[in-house]
């Protein structure tokens, strides 16, 4: 590594895919803001994180992978993605376009850890290893996580942990710590949570690009996710009560 430092450079007036082009390389680390329900149950729950329990910035990250023979940058994730007919859960090989949308990704970041060209061949190793293997996404460790989060636990094993499965940000952190980096010490590969890997000890440079969204959006948003997780909680222990 040869980041010396931490330093964060704040990107604005330019759209997703320019601000990917300029930032994205191989190596580099991303990290993506989502509209829908599942990413706002990741903020909400990444507030255990935060002295005055705000919510986390980052639902989502991923490694870039570097621009292939086609002229695009490439990214592996460990994600879930439903298409017409196909259903794609795990680790696996996507287009950087994927997060062009603004309307759906609405906040980006890049982190650049400094590795050199022998180090991010080792990173992109370790991640193909695990496409090639089909490692799962796991949504029961996701669970875990938010387990330990309110425990403040995450020292210890997911209670939830599953073989050869890895949400998102447990994947990156996974890499990189085989490659011989450990992104978070202190804290169980299988409960880093993308909150984690941006405020990661290691030195590194963040490319940030935001939007801001009003106040009194913003504020809506939290009430709506509030309620419908006080429901869904709800339905849950009647369901509990019941066997």
């Amino acid at each position: 590594m040869s980041a010396a430092k931490t330093e964060t450079i704040l990107v604005t007036g330019i759209s997703n895919q320019e601000f990917l082009r300029r930032y994205a390389a191989a190596g580099r680390i991303g990290l993506s803001t989502g509209t829908t329900l599942v990413d706002r149950m990741i903020a909400r729950a990444e507030r255990h994180l935060d002295p005055q329990e705000r919510w986390g910035t980052w639902s989502h990250a991923f490694l870039f992978e570097g621009e292939r023979v086609d002229g695009q940058h490439w990214l592996i994730e460990s994600d879930l993605q439903v298409h017409h007919k196909h259903i794609q859960l795990g680790v696996q090989e996507n287009r950087a376009e994927k997060y062009h949308d603004e309307s759906l990704y609405t906040t980006l970041a890049v982190l650049d850890f400094g590795l050199d060209a022998a180090q991010v061949d080792k990173v992109l190793r370790e991640a193909l290893d695990l496409v090639a293997n089909r490692t799962r996404y796991s949504l029961r460790e996701l669970l875990g996580t938010l387990i330990a989060l309110r425990r403040d636990s995450r020292a210890e094993e997911n209670l939830l942990a599953q073989n050869q499965s890895l949400f998102c940000s447990a994947f990156v952190q996974h890499i990189f710590r085989s490659a011989g980096f450990d992104l978070m010490p202190g804290v169980n590969v299988k409960l880093t949570t993308p909150q984690d890997l941006s405020q990661s000890p290691l030195p590194h440079t963040m490319y940030l690009l935001r939007r801001e969204v009003p106040t009194d959006k913003l504020g809506k948003l939290k009430a709506r996710v509030k309620r419908r997780m006080g429901a869904e909680l709800r339905l849950l222990k009647k369901r509990t009560k019941a066997s």
